[in-house]
């Protein structure tokens, strides 16, 4: 299933983070390993082959299927009782317009109202963003919901509920759909893919990954990712936005989608553009940071007793999140987990970022994680799994290298990692900084009110990239894996328990022991 191609990773500032071998002084992570779609043409699903396991039909219905920019997609509420929705249309309406009903013939459906505002141009046409929060849900119940786009109301679709008090969500890492655009098949006649076959290609293997993971576990009640969910920058550049939303179309055509409600952080390659913000209706956006990216902000919900609070951690400025963490715990001072979801892996395994641009935010986001005892932080960037030990600032101050931050919240890569790799007393220096945590419990399995937070760093769910492990297994890492197979993670929480599972998605079996906090 995978094809095996070595290139070099390009060095990329501001958004796009890049990162310097371990032990070496100028070579970077290649990225050898990836899932060719072409390799397994049908993926044995419960699902029917209409619903994108059969690559024949993807192929053949790929370029209408990359030009439908008006997709729905779900996201969390504020709440459990709430349910948010954000879609493109062509069409501007006073107020965009959902309804919801118990029964599919939508008899008696409750009408919500939203905003409509002017979205992204693609091709030269004016594309406008909808957004729409629904309320009044109840757990354990069956909804069914329709979108008015363009004037018609479309087909009804399927939401079901869970139980806030003992629910299982889905982590995901790194969707990146094109990020195999350097690759070749056994199709492309010995040329790279491009962006196009590349979106293609992943966004297939997003589909099967999806489709295997909820008939794997049917008990999943929304997604989680933290970033990445496309490749291309999507900067002004109006070919490059073009190529972005036709990634945005394949990574939201899953149709698990329809009916699963995704929570989605910003990650490097998201945040250069507006498309990000104009696809997903995030609860709690925090307007008031002072340096967001274009992809817009950090936001936060609840979800029975656990509170969510997603970072805008391609803003380097530490304040921001602080801001954010504090404002999300005083909304809600009685949830019991509180968990983080952030793009950059401050404690991650990955050789392209783990020991060096990665660990940037270490210093600074260490301390206000435990200042405000935050349980969990969800983290990607690496492609590559790893799993921490329960870490402690070591309470000591640190270097926050300053003279490498931008004025907008970014971080110059470029004049960091030509030190960085030019510099070896500079390296060393900055190496001592980070190594700012203490290791507060190396307890396996299951461990009861622990210090300390845990950190879970996700491999690709697509393998449209994938990185090497660094060499030497850091002193935090607990465990982590590298088998160039996509994988996803479960995590249940329930009143008193945090339990996360992994699992490789063709086969389903476990690539990691399990690991649970428990909270009494």
């Amino acid at each position: 299933m995978f094809y095996l191609k070595k290139r070099r990773k390009q060095m990329i500032a501001l958004c796009l983070s890049a990162a310097l071998s371990v032990g070496s002084l100028t070579a970077y992570a290649a990225t050898e390993y990836w899932n060719d779609a072409s390799t397994k043409p049908m993926v044995e699903t419960k699902t029917p082959i209409s619903d994108n396991t059969n690559w024949e039909q993807w192929k053949a219905g790929w370029d209408n299927l990359k030009t439908n920019y008006e997709q729905v997609a779900l996201t969390p509420g504020a709440d459990f009782s709430k349910l948010n929705f954000g879609w493109y249309s062509k069409e501007k309406t006073d107020k965009a317009m959902v309804r919801i009903a118990d029964n599919k013939e939508m008899k008696n459906a409750k009408e919500f109202k939203g905003t409509c505002t002017e979205g992204t141009v693609i091709n030269g046409v004016q594309y406008y963003s909808n957004k729409v929060t629904a309320d009044g849900f109840k757990p354990n119940n069956t909804y069914y919901y329709q979108v008015k786009l363009n004037g018609e109301w479309q087909q009804a679709q399927e939401y079901k509920t869970g139980d806030p008090d003992n629910f299982s969500f889905m982590f995901v890492g790194d969707p990146q759909i094109g990020s195999s655009y350097k690759q070749k098949n056994a199709e492309s006649n010995g040329k790279k893919l491009g962006n196009d076959l590349a979106a293609r290609n992943d966004s297939y293997n997003w589909n099967v990954t999806l489709n295997k993971a909820m008939e794997q576990h049917p008990e999943i009640d929304f997604l989680v990712s933290p970033g990445d969910q496309v490749s291309v920058k999507g900067n002004e550049d109006a070919k490059d936005l073009k190529e972005q939303e036709d990634q945005y179309s394949g990574y939201l055509s899953a149709s698990v989608l329809r009916n699963l409600p995704q929570a989605v952080a910003i990650g490097n390659h998201d945040c250069s553009s507006a498309s990000y913000q104009n696809h997903f209706n995030n609860p709690n956006p925090f307007l008031e940071e002072s340096t967001p990216t274009p992809a817009g902000n950090g936001y936060f919900y609840s979800y029975g007793n656990a509170l969510f609070i997603v970072i805008n951690a391609n803003n380097y400025n530490a304040a921001d999140h602080k801001a954010l963490i504090e404002k999300a715990i005083k909304e809600n001072p009685n949830a019991k987990w509180r968990i983080v979801v952030m793009h950059q892996d401050i404690y991650g395994s990955g050789l392209d970022h783990s020991d060096s641009d990665g660990i940037i935010l270490r210093t600074q986001l260490t301390p206000i994680f435990d200042a405000n005892d935050i349980d969990v932080v969800l983290q990607g960037h690496d492609h590559s799994y790893a799993r921490t030990y329960q870490l402690t600032s070591d309470g000591q101050a640190h270097d926050e290298f300053l003279e490498y931050k931008q004025d907008q919240g970014g971080f110059n890569h470029d004049n960091f990692d030509e030190r960085f790799e030019k510099d070896g007393v500079f390296r060393a220096y900055y190496k001592s900084q980070n190594l700012c945590y203490n290791i507060a419990d190396k307890s396996q399995g299951t461990v009861v009110n622990p210090e300390g937070v845990f950190y879970l760093t996700s491999n690709s769910a697509t393998g449209s990239k994938f990185y090497n492990l660094i060499p030497e297994q850091q002193d935090y890492v607990a465990a982590r894996s590298q088998n160039w197979r996509p994988s996803y993670s479960v995590i249940n929480i329930t009143k008193d328990s945090f339990t996360v599972n992994t699992y490789d998605v063709e086969t389903g079996e476990a690539i990691d022991s399990s690991y649970t906090i428990i909270k009494k």
